[in-house]
This record gives structure tokens, sequence and C-alpha cells, in this order.
């Protein structure tokens, strides 16, 4: 049986914290595998996370223990079975080079998800899903039913327990009310370097400004578009004998990448919200 947990943690910083987390897995029977820390000077928070096994008490007892350990410092913390997959759910229009990117790396086992289903205002990938034995869901989207179809996507979610909502080149805005319900568990592909080029077509701008660089920005989805907390980025050289089609095309690779170790960092804890930035622990 495993009994290996990743444990994540954020509070205002104050001398003797990591010494404090030790001994509490230490009294407890735990060993750390893994562990790393950062101290915000900006804001003065203090961010961890550590891996360790413990086969003397069971997970909620753990979680019990952790609830206390974790009043006199006001902290938030959060403990996960490292076994466990996470549960994703997949969202996708007519681009489909992340998604197949994304599908290939879970079943190759390099990546620690339980895909339960993709959703697509498209029909255009359901035997791409069949191939995978992953439901298929198709819900269209216009401006007249965007609500009803928000409904239904949202029930799918929520249905197949997700805890992770991955938006592979899905071109549809979120609404307010859903990008609050998946706040910190929706992660989105932008093709472009952001801040730069934000919303539509950005490989249009930067052809338009003759860039010499294009990228991709993998970011948790907020009510601001293209504006929430930036995970990974990468990006790729151009130059001015390369046109629209061409920036399309050599950026894919990029988007792919960069979404896969994002949602990979993700789903192995690694990832700590701070504000409008965030930890990473690679």
């Amino acid at each position: 049986m495993n009994h290996t947990y990743v444990l994540t943690l954020s509070c205002q910083d104050r001398p003797g914290i990591v010494h404090a987390v030790s001994g509490f897995l230490l009294e407890r029977g735990g060993n750390i595998e893994e562990a790393a820390q950062y101290n915000d000077h900006d804001t003065g928070l203090f961010f961890m996370r550590v891996q360790f096994t413990c086969s003397q008490l069971t997970q909620d007892d753990l979680r019990t223990h952790l609830k206390l350990f974790a009043e006199p410092f006001a902290m938030r913390c959060s403990l996960h079975p490292l076994a466990e997959p996470m549960k994703t759910v997949i969202f996708v229009s007519k681009e489909g080079h992340c998604l197949n990117d994304l599908m290939f790396r879970w079943k190759s086992g390099l990546l620690r998800l339980d895909i339960r289903a993709i959703v697509s205002n498209h029909r255009d990938f359901y035997q791409l899903a069949a191939g995978y034995n992953v439901p298929f869901h198709h819900i269209p989207v216009t401006g007249a039913t965007k609500a009803q179809a928000e409904a239904k996507q949202l029930e799918v979610i929520r249905s197949e327990g997700a805890e992770l909502v991955v938006l592979a080149r899905y071109m549809q805005i979120l609404s307010n009310d859903l990008c609050r319900e998946l706040s910190g568990k929706a992660i989105n592909i932008h093709h472009s370097f952001l801040p730069s080029f934000k919303g539509a077509k950005p490989y249009y701008q930067a052809h338009d400004r003759g860039v010499k660089l294009i990228g991709a920005t993998a970011h948790y989805v907020t009510a601001d578009l293209d504006e929430g907390p930036i995970i990974e980025q990468d990006v790729a050289r151009v130059d001015h004998t390369d046109d629209v089609e061409d920036l399309t095309a050599r950026g894919r690779d990029t988007e792919s990448q960069v979404l896969a170790r994002a949602v990979k960092w993700h789903s192995e804890h690694r990832v700590l919200l701070n504000g409008h930035k965030t930890v990473v622990f690679k």
C-alpha cells in the first residue's frame, strides 16, 4: 500500500516554520523524501512543498493533525496522496495539437492524470477521444446559448469529480461565473508570450509587429481575459521571412510543450498561487 503524500502550505513568514513542519512529520513517523521552500520578500509570505511517506497514520488522521498544527501559523495547507492521479476534463475547439499531445503523454504514463472526459464545441475530435476510450461531449456554444452550454459543461465537470480543467486551445471565453467556479483549477494555453498580444489572433498581432520571438503561455483561468497567474512560458525564434501561417505552425510545438509542463507540475502539486503570480517548485 502506498503511503506517500505531498503537503503544500503557505503562511506569513516567520522563523522556525521549516523546523516545525519537519518536527511535525517526524513525530508522526513521517520520512521526508523531497522538500522545497520559497520566501517572498515582497509579500512576506512563505511557501513550501514536502513529499513524504507515513504509514503510522491514516490519511484522515493526518488531515486532522495538520488542521491543528496549521492554526497557530494561520497556515493554508493541503495534503494529497501521491498515488492518486488527478481527475481531469479537457476542453478543446478545432485546433487539436495540444489535446493530442496531452492524450499521448497521459497514455504513455508521463502525466499523473485521470482524464475523465473531453468537452468540445465542435465534433472534430470525437474519434480521437474514442481511440483513447475517453467520453466525448459535444456542447455547441453560441451567444444565445452560452449560459445553457456552460451549465452542461459544469455538469460534466462535477459529475466526473474533476480536480483540473485544461483549456487545450478552447477558443471560447468563459463567463465570470464559470471562472469563479474553476478558480485555481483551470489551466489555459495562450499562443503568445503574455502579457504581449492578448486576446484573439495573437499570431496575426505578432506578425504585424514584426517580432523576432513568438511564445506560448500556460496560465490559470480568471475572469480577466489572459490575465491569470502564469505557470509556464517558452519562446521560438522567427524572422522577417515568416508569414502568419509559418508562425502558427512553428508555435504549435511550443504551445504543446508549455501546456504539458504546466499540467504536469499542477498535477504533482508543484504550483502554489501567490496573488496574481505563482510559485512553481519544479
